[in-house]
């Protein structure tokens, strides 16, 4: 989703922040594993990765609604030592979180930005019209404050591979989102604790089952057989990948691998910002492609013109970027100033693990 919105300096300073509330401390006896929850966690997700079940989460913790985690809580992972004295109540220094409003920017973005929603900032900032902002106007997002400085401890055991993860995108379903990895609406569902497969929450993490997101070398990750019957009626799209890719000496899994992840290689995708296409591009960002990189105009709703434009970012980036390939995605998803001067967003780290993953499964 490269330069869905240009971020200014202000923006980018606000993105530091995350969401508010007030923190138990649990003891700090050495037996005791705690993890500090981060924006678009999900609580079968920290169960997964520290070989934990949600059932047993929930009963440490006293959680009554699996679905309902907040940023900052932090949850114990082993049971109170005998005889431990229980810290005290620590409150989360509150600091005030304003976000500048640009150009070409709506309230729906910006609450996902937050991880917030239109009602709470329309709300708090008295805008009786959620459709019309000012440029330069100055937003508080309410249920912000400094973070902590969380130090996740390693897990007693050796992990199991780490699932696909997906983020939810404004305007996906469960049901295009299955459809995409060649999975099902219920096994999805259960992998995540979803008892509504009709509400998903825009930033929220998904493991999607049957999609291993490790492996030893590229060529050992096998592709689920529901997606690999997908990538294959969607094959001319991946030839023109490929061949763009070979073209501009950009890996072709790689390459494949973005446009899965954007568009499910689906030349008529456009999503709720406006991106297009395959690669998923802006207009302003096609327009800059064209003009910089191309010298001729891009087509965002022609397949070949989309996909040269999305590899010739890519391309781009690798450059700029020495080959890195997560400042390469962080750049493709929060634009490139965002990643010159601030690198990889933590809600860009989902992002970045699920096209490496998915690049681990075209290079097989």
């Amino acid at each position: 989703m490269p330069h869905r919105t240009h971020l200014s300096l202000a923006r980018i300073a606000a993105l530091v922040a995350v969401i508010a509330g007030s923190a138990v401390a649990v003891p700090a006896a050495a037996t005791d594993r705690v993890v500090v929850v981060q924006p678009g966690d999900t609580l079968s997700q920290i169960a997964l990765e520290n070989g934990v079940t949600v059932a047993q989460l929930s009963a440490l913790n006293s959680i009554s609604d699996p679905n309902r985690i907040y940023t900052g809580q932090r949850l114990r992972l082993t049971p109170q030592a005998a005889g431990a004295t229980p810290a005290p109540v620590a409150k989360a220094k509150a600091t005030e979180v304003v976000h500048v409003v640009a150009w070409g920017e709506t309230l729906t973005g910006i609450a996902r930005r937050y991880g917030s929603t239109i009602s709470a900032i329309a709300e708090v900032n008295g805008i009786a019209n959620p459709s019309f902002m000012r440029v330069g106007q100055r937003l508080s997002i309410p249920g912000t404050a400094a973070p902590a400085a969380p130090t996740k401890p390693k897990p007693a055991v050796a992990p199991a591979p780490a699932p696909m993860i997906h983020v939810v995108a404004s305007g996906e379903t469960l049901t295009g989102i299955a459809r995409r990895y060649g999975s099902t609406i219920s096994a999805i569902a259960a992998a995540n604790g979803i008892a509504n497969p009709s509400f998903l929450r825009v930033g929220q993490r998904l493991s999607i089952p049957g999609a291993a997101g490790s492996g030893p070398t590229p060529a050992a990750a096998k592709m689920p057989a529901g997606m690999a019957s997908l990538v294959a009626a969607r094959r001319e799209i991946g030839e023109i990948i490929r061949a763009e890719a070979k073209a501009q000496g950009v890996s072709v899994a790689f390459a494949q691998a973005v446009a899965w992840q954007e568009s499910g290689w689906q030349a008529g995708a456009v999503s709720g910002a406006g991106a297009v296409g395959v690669m998923q591009l802006t207009p302003p960002t096609g327009d800059w492609v064209a003009s910089t990189m191309l010298g001729h105009r891009v087509d965002l709703y022609d397949a070949r013109s989309n996909v040269q434009a999305g590899v010739t970012l890519l391309r781009h980036y690798l450059e700029r970027y020495r080959g890195d390939r997560k400042l390469v995605l962080a750049a493709y998803f929060q634009g490139q100033t965002a990643a010159d001067r601030h690198g990889v967003y933590p809600v860009t780290r989902a992002y970045i693990a699920s096209i490496l993953a998915l690049e681990r499964f075209f290079a097989g």
